[in-house]
């Protein structure tokens, strides 16, 4: 009889770099990596120049020895293509390799993310040093793993506003339309006299006098994901041929706008994002209101975490890595509070409830030189542990089993819409991210498990299909929706099927090829400045709506909540046909109201927690966590605050 082996469990890692300090502290660092409880530790995403100080001549020895001090400690090694940083002798000899930001300003060396996805040259190098890079350690025993680059699109990268992508971008064009008729009846260029009649004429949508075409801006931003998806793809495809049966993976960012990531995460074997609450809660959340991010200042909230652990676990519908998890103060934020008590464990194990099959600390020792000598890790700079290592070392958090997160709520998200959205705004309270977002912490608020996937993935499964900002819609798209609602509910939110594939609005106008799922028309839309509100009422709730409502022409659908004051009082502000709903008005309180029926309607049980309180499973298992100052109770639980606790499901 074969003996059963035991269920695997969350592992823990960390990125260190050995070129930073002597080599005297490579064996005593990984030893105490190990007794710590690491299992893997990332390496080498920023040591071009120590791998190749001159072009053609690489020193090994120093990766060499270190690998080997990984691996005599116990310890696998995840090693990373370092082309995120191009060292000063690349750049000088061919300049051209520079991108350019949204001003036409040359961004120089001295830093990182320093290249333009498509030079031909950068593309020539990249490749060059992935292969040998792949030749050498390919096969190496304690190298189980690769991470493409580094955080693709941090600092505004992932598009370059002149050089190789101005010199390319025309070409994309010329491919994608074939002809001049065609590019210049997609993108509307009658209006304002925008029509081309010559390839050549075709700029980059930058340095206008006023607002740009939203057509042009979407097809530059499609040119730019394509260009890193192309970018990945080769990275990806050599390190498969030099290093076979080792996975494959890339470090995303926090809320990253610049690129399709459905696009560039083909081919990977998992997805791997960067967490970094607290900086995360001050840096990249400016539609949320200051006393929140006062109250969650030492935790980062909880719902904004959540939010990116479920879209990258939906980027492939698998389990992830977390590839950096904060483990101390950041140092990149306007303001880089200590975190409280508790706040990495509770990470680490909110991590695993929504996916995660390993999360990595970042970085093992706090950086003594340049950039990041503010930024924490698991020891100090004078090499005693930190609080983050303490953490660490005080609790098993190893004891998680993997498995799968059952989510039977879907929340629909794409970058094209996104990019549509945002463009053009029209209300400057709101974003694409602020209203999808808003629909998410509504959900997570009423207890559920959201999987967050793209509109056109396969939506069996789910009970309830939540699209909160679809706004560009095609005709196979509305017909996936169709059939997706025959078997579940479906929400809409406001904006929904506002743009065609190409930009432009629905010549029938909205929601165009969504009109008859819905059962109306788009009617108007009113853009509420801060301190502008309006008031909906529906059989048993009323409540003020703010930044945006918009009102319906109903054509089979009934009125759920109309407006009873302001310019478009009387009319339709939530409307239902059969199993289909469409929110019009931008209200948490209606959100929480509307999705709790359908959440009841669907056969699933809302459970309406209270702030700062949340629940996840996996497993098998829920996840209670408290991410307040107070101590609360929940399921007959007590919790400390900043703390959770793990339960085994009936």
């Amino acid at each position: 009889m074969t003996p059963s082996l035991p269920a695997p469990h969350l592992t823990l890692a960390v990125c260190d770099y050995p070129e930073h300090v002597p080599r005297d502290r490579w064996t005593r660092y990984a030893e105490q990596q190990k007794a710590l409880g690491l299992s893997f530790v990332r390496i080498a995403e920023f040591a071009w120049s120590r791998m190749e100080p001159r072009p053609g001549e690489y020193e090994w020895a120093w990766l060499d020895e270190a690998i080997e001090a990984y691996a005599d400690a116990g310890l696998k090694v995840v090693l990373c293509t370092p082309t995120a940083t191009p060292p000063a002798w690349l750049i000088r000899a061919h300049p051209e390799i520079l991108p350019y930001d949204r001003e036409g300003r040359i961004r120089e060396f001295g830093s990182r993310r320093h290249y333009d996805f498509a030079s031909p040259i950068f593309r020539e190098h990249s490749r060059r040093i992935t292969r040998v890079l792949a030749e050498r350690y390919g096969q190496h025993p304690a190298v189980v793993g690769w991470q493409t680059d580094n955080e693709f699109g941090c600092h505004d990268t992932a598009r370059s506003y002149g050089g190789a992508s101005a010199a390319a971008f025309p070409g994309w064009l010329e491919a994608k339309y074939g002809t001049l008729d065609a590019l210049n009846e997609a993108w509307g260029n009658v209006f304002w006299s925008m029509e081309y009649g010559d390839w050549a004429q075709i700029r980059l949508p930058n340095l206008l006098v006023t607002e740009v075409n939203p057509s042009h801006l979407l097809d530059f931003y499609r040119f730019a994901s394509d260009t890193v998806a192309s970018f990945q793809a080769e990275q990806v495809a050599i390190l498969r041929l030099g290093s076979p049966g080792r996975f494959i993976t890339h470090n995303f960012m926090i809320f990253e706008t610049g690129f399709d990531h459905y696009d560039v995460a083909k081919g990977l074997d998992f997805v791997s994002w960067d967490n970094y609450p607290t900086g995360m809660l001050e840096f990249f959340s400016s539609w949320m209101p200051d006393e929140i991010k006062t109250d969650y200042a030492r935790t980062g909230h909880p719902d904004l975490i959540a939010f990116n652990h479920d879209l990258y676990r939906g980027l492939l519908k698998r389990p992830f890595w977390v590839m950096e998890q904060q483990c101390g103060q950041v140092n990149w934020a306007p303001f880089n509070p200590l975190p409280a008590p508790g706040a990495v464990q509770l990470w680490t194990a909110q991590a695993w409830a929504h996916g995660a099959d390993t999360v990595s600390y970042f970085r093992w020792r706090a950086a003594t030189m340049a950039q990041e000598v503010m930024h924490s890790g698991l020891l100090r700079h004078d090499e005693t542990l930190d609080r983050g290592g303490l953490e660490v070392e005080s609790q098993d958090l190893t004891a998680m089993p993997l498995g799968s997160v059952p989510a039977r709520v879907a929340l629909l998200h794409d970058y094209e819409s996104l990019w549509l959205y945002d463009v053009q705004k029209h209300a400057a309270s709101l974003s694409y991210w602020a209203q999808t977002v808003t629909y998410y912490r509504a959900l997570r608020g009423l207890g559920q498990d959201v999987d967050i996937v793209h509109p056109d993935s396969d939506l069996s499964g789910y009970a309830l299909i939540v699209a909160p900002a679809l706004t560009l819609m095609t005709p196979e798209r509305a017909a996936h929706l169709e059939a997706a609602a025959q078997h579940a509910r479906v929400v809409f939110g406001p904006r929904s099927a506002y743009r065609t594939v190409s930009g432009r609005t629905p010549e029938d106008g909205q929601p165009g090829v969504l009109a008859e799922l819905l059962g109306a028309k788009l009617l108007n839309f009113d853009s509420l400045r801060p301190g502008l509100s309006v008031r909906v009422e529906g059989p048993d709730h009323a409540c003020d709506v703010q930044s945006w409502a918009e009102s319906y022409r109903l054509t089979g659908a009934e009125t759920l909540y109309r407006y009873v004051d302001g310019p478009q009082s009387g009319e339709a502000a939530v409307i239902r046909k059969g199993s289909v709903t469409v929110i019009g008005a931008h209200s948490e309180e209606l959100l929480r109201a509307v999705l709790a029926g359908e959440l009841r309607a669907a056969g699933l049980s809302p459970e309406q927690l209270p702030e700062g309180v949340r629940l996840s499973r996996r497993a098998g298992h829920t996840l209670l966590q408290n991410w307040t100052s107070q101590t609360v109770n929940l399921h007959g639980r007590e919790l400390a605050p900043v703390s959770f606790a793990l339960e085994a499901q009936a």
